[in-house]
């Protein structure tokens, strides 16, 4: 048949059939029909054939279908066997035969017999989607594989791969003989050939064939794609299947590490000189030469090959990276045609001097390469860390060519035999100024463009808000230091001791000023994101790799380079004092220079208040993750955190006595949470990062204005390190008591009250912050901390809890002991009216409720009293004299 996967030529040889082609002339054969129908319309109208559909079997017993064929509008019979067809076949219809199972021989009678044959999932599909059924050539079970082109490779049972290619087809795939760019994957079964090594340089996925298995296994779920990434990455083919790998030249960290990752990776690794080994990876830095000659079927490879491998997520070509040892025939003849000690010796070597007389020459004129004052070695040794000094400048090939190198020296400005101290100075600042812009830019051609390309080999290593988080505002400092480098260029080159240096850096403060902050405030996270993603992301570890080892990095890692934004300022602006000791007086730029040299402070100052300000609302959110139920409206750009305090509540409110509270102090407000009894789950935001459990529970969020009175408790036998807060809630028509003590010895409880009270005291616009302290006896206000940490203190507190949640589970009422009290304060004030009037029997009834249920509660109170409730002080019977004089 024209569909069979698996075609055989007249020799019995067996080849696999390109579905395109039988794909092709449907298509043809479609286009001429409808040409001839379009011709033959005008002479007679065709009869139209209407669709029908045949539950066979199974099928015809689902109820879900039937309902989905409704709602397509699509007529329907039932069948429950092949011998019932022949009286449903008319020329009037044509018949589209829904199959539960195509693996029975009803369905194997109706593919012979050249049956359009679809699968339950294509009919919910269409009746999901509102579309007509659609017509295909071969059966089609779904769609999990529609607009997929698979190619195969590697297979030698033709059994297996007919069964490969007919589940394909039922899942709407289409299969290529030959690989081109139109494959979509490649289904391998082993890491080798032609079309695999294709594959990879193209970047097309390649996968095992438990992938068309599986995605088989899942062929009756809704929605389901083949392609999707989250399945799809479980089956590809990893980079080092069917590879034995062994390692030479690496410290012990390092072949650990490798070892790990090849395993990681679908490989194994064996100790060096196993003949069963396929790689040999060396480190090319450090071997000269290998210990043992390697076999023919051995690949010696350099290490880039490996981190490669990773990086694309396919095994690389070993040609491109194969090992050559140092003293290699080819590689001694250069050197011999290089000697020296030849007849011609004498020649070359007075050429020699005078080719490196004439560099000495271009190196007095021009600023290349950097020499330092000696004066200025101690006072430059910031600045000095911005030079890559074991970097060659040829090797950073970014930027405009420099003026000076492109000009010749007929042109050039010609410069005084003895340089001027000032002339030093200012052409050591444009060196570092050149050498910084050179980091700058290979940060973004080496590791910023290759992460940000489309269409990476093997997909994207990192999504696009951590590469933003990683580089933030990099390509704007570049732009900025690229313009202020041009500009010095122009000075050294057309030098003159009147030239303002000074205006070149009050030309672009602003552009400083907008651009840094963004970077040097969120380094941390940058750097945390760099160290997180390594961890978490193996091909970004290889693409690190890689590119750290680039002679342009100088053997410096990303993180590194990044700090040189964070370094620069400081050292441009010692810089510019020190060319401001060298400038006279008289010299106009003398006070240019002040102003760009306080500029820059201006703008450090401005990265410094923009940082203290981005780590207070850090502390913020922070806080907002550690407590759970934490008001949103904690959050606002006019509040910060001012001081943690860990304390144990000493009466029953906020919490009970005995509960470890932590007070957070803001600018305005305090947050009150007390320790959570059960931790919940993990938080897992959009971007897969998980935060650790909520260890707190949120109580109050208290305005600093409620705050009455600080009381400081003095210290006793039974009380230590107490202190308690009068506060006026506004729901409340009384002051409320609430007592602590602190946990902690780090910060002493004196500090603590007086910074407490200065921002009550800014709150309440009231500059007399230490009239709100009163001090205080503890027996005034019963308060103690005696037994507190005690084993019979803490059991107390559990019976405690356990009878609060008995009492609320036996409860049959669930209004609160505050609401009971006031509708008993109600009904007694009434003298058993209501309003005026009489009560009901009703009333009665709901009275005695409350009566009763008040008692019990207060009965339970007596029994169960641990410590101070809330103090209500208008209603307090007989207060003590350290009530009587606090009140007065």
């Amino acid at each position: 048949m024209a569909e069979n996967s698996v075609l055989t030529s007249t020799t019995g040889r067996t080849s696999l059939a390109d579905s395109s082609i039988f794909d092709s002339k449907v298509t043809e054969i479609s286009k001429e029909n409808l040409l001839i129908e379009s011709t033959s319309y005008v002479e007679e109208e065709m009869p139209q054939i209407e669709t029908r559909v045949i539950l066979v079997q199974e099928a015809g017993k689902q109820e879900e279908l039937i309902k989905a064929l409704k709602d397509i509008k699509v007529g329907f019979v039932k069948m429950e066997s092949v011998e019932e067809f022949e009286g449903l076949d008319s020329p009037e219809f044509e018949n589209v035969f829904v199959v539960m199972d195509f693996q029975d021989s009803v369905f194997n009678d109706l593919y012979k017999a050249d049956c359009r044959v679809i699968g339950p999932p294509i009919v919910l599909n269409c009746s999901q989607k509102g579309e007509p059924l659609p017509f295909s050539c071969r059966p089609l079970y779904c769609t999990s594989m529609m607009n997929l082109v698979l190619c195969f490779t590697g297979f030698r049972k033709k059994e297996e791969l007919v069964r490969l290619v007919t589940l394909v087809h039922h899942m709407g795939g289409v299969i290529r003989k030959d690989f081109n760019s139109k494959v979509t994957h490649l289904v391998a079964n082993c890491t080798q050939g032609e079309k695999f090594r294709v594959a990879v340089s193209l970047g097309t996925p390649i996968m095992k064939p438990e992938w068309i298995y599986k995605a088989w296994e899942r062929r009756n779920e809704q929605d389901f794609c083949a392609a999707v990434d989250d399945f799809r990455n479980e089956f590809k083919v990893p980079p080092f299947q069917d590879c034995i790998l062994s390692f030479l030249g690496f410290s012990d960290e390092e072949k650990t590490n490798m070892e790990e990752m090849t395993e990681m990776q679908g490989g194994k690794y064996l100790p060096l000189g196993d003949e069963r080994c396929t790689h040999l990876v060396v480190e090319e830095n450090i071997v000269k030469d290998l210990p043992f000659e390697p076999s023919k079927k051995l690949y010696v490879v350099k290490q880039e090959w490996f981190w490669g491998s990773i990086q694309m997520d396919a095994r690389a070509g070993e040609t491109m990276y194969l090992y050559e040892k140092a003293n290699t025939p080819e590689l001694k003849k250069s050197v011999s045609m290089l000697s020296l000690n030849t007849p011609n010796s004498n020649r070359k070597r007075r050429r020699l001097k005078e080719t490196l007389a004439q560099l000495s020459r271009e190196t007095d004129v021009s600023p290349f390469p950097p020499r330092k004052r000696p004066s200025a070695e101690h006072s430059l040794s910031i600045g000095s860390l911005l030079d890559i000094s074991n970097t060659p400048e040829s090797s950073i090939n970014y930027g405009d060519t420099p003026k000076s190198c492109t000009k010749s020296s007929k042109n050039s400005t010609p410069v005084p035999s003895k340089q001027s101290a000032r002339w030093q100075v200012a052409k050591e600042l444009y060196q570092t100024e050149s050498n910084y812009v050179n980091i700058l830019a290979t940060i973004i051609q080496l590791f910023q463009v290759p992460l940000e390309e489309e269409g990476q080999c093997g997909g994207r290593i990192l999504a696009p808000e951590e590469i933003k988080t990683i580089f933030g505002s990099i390509p704007d400092i570049f732009d900025v230091h690229t313009k202020i480098k041009d500009d010095l260029e122009d000075l050294i080159v057309n030098w003159d001791e009147s030239k303002s240096i000074g205006d070149i850096f009050l030309k672009y403060s602003k552009d400083l000023v907008k651009t840094y902050p963004p970077f040097v405030n969120f380094f941390e996270m940058s750097k945390e994101t760099i160290i997180k993603c390594e961890k978490q992301k193996p091909r970004f570890h290889a693409f690190l790799k890689i590119n750290q080892a680039k002679p342009e990095c100088g053997r410096q890692s990303l993180v590194e380079l990044l700090i040189r934004p964070v370094q620069r300022l400081p050292s441009v602006a010692l810089l510019l004092n020190d060319l401001k000791k060298h400038t006279a007086d008289e010299n106009p730029d003398k006070s240019t220079l002040e102003k760009a040299i306080g500029s820059l402070k201006e703008v450090m100052m401005h990265i410094n208040e923009d940082k203290r300000k981005t780590e207070a609302q850090k502390q913020i959110f922070d806080v907002v993750y550690e407590v759970d139920g934490c008001p949103a409206n904690l959050l606002s750009s006019h509040r910060s955190l001012i001081q943690r305090v860990e304390t144990i509540s000493l009466g029953e409110h906020p919490c009970d006595r005995g509960e470890q509270v932590t007070l957070f102090l803001f600018n305005d407000c305090l947050e009150i949470a007390r320790k959570r009894h059960k931790v919940i789950g993990t938080f897992r935001s959009p971007h897969g990062q998980t935060r650790p459990p909520a260890s707190l529970k949120h109580i109050h969020l208290m305005p600093l204005s409620q705050i009455k009175k600080v009381l400081d408790i003095r210290e006793t036998e039974d009380c230590h390190n107490a202190f308690a807060l009068l506060v006026r809630p506004p729901t409340e028509q009384a002051n409320v008591l609430l007592s602590f003590q602190m946990t902690s010895d780090e910060l002493p409880k004196e500090n603590w009250l007086k910074m407490l009270c200065r921002h009550v005291a800014n709150t309440i616009c009231k500059a007399d912050a230490e009239n709100l302290i009163y001090t205080a006896d503890p027996e005034s206000f019963e308060v103690n901390t005696k037994d507190m940490d005690s084993t019979l203190s803490r059991a107390s507190r559990a019976i405690k809890k356990t009878s609060k949640k008995v009492t609320r589970a036996f409860s049959f009422s669930k209004t609160p002991k505050r609401a009971l009290r006031r509708a008993l304060m109600t009904s007694h004030g009434s003298h058993g009216s209501v309003e005026g009037r009489s009560p009901s029997s009703n009333d009665k009834h709901v009275m005695s409720r409350l009566s009763s249920t008040s008692s019990l509660a207060m009965e339970s109170h007596s029994i169960a009293q641990a410590g101070v409730q809330w103090r209500h002080f208008g209603s307090l019977q007989s207060p003590t004299p350290g009530f009587k004089q606090f009140l007065a």
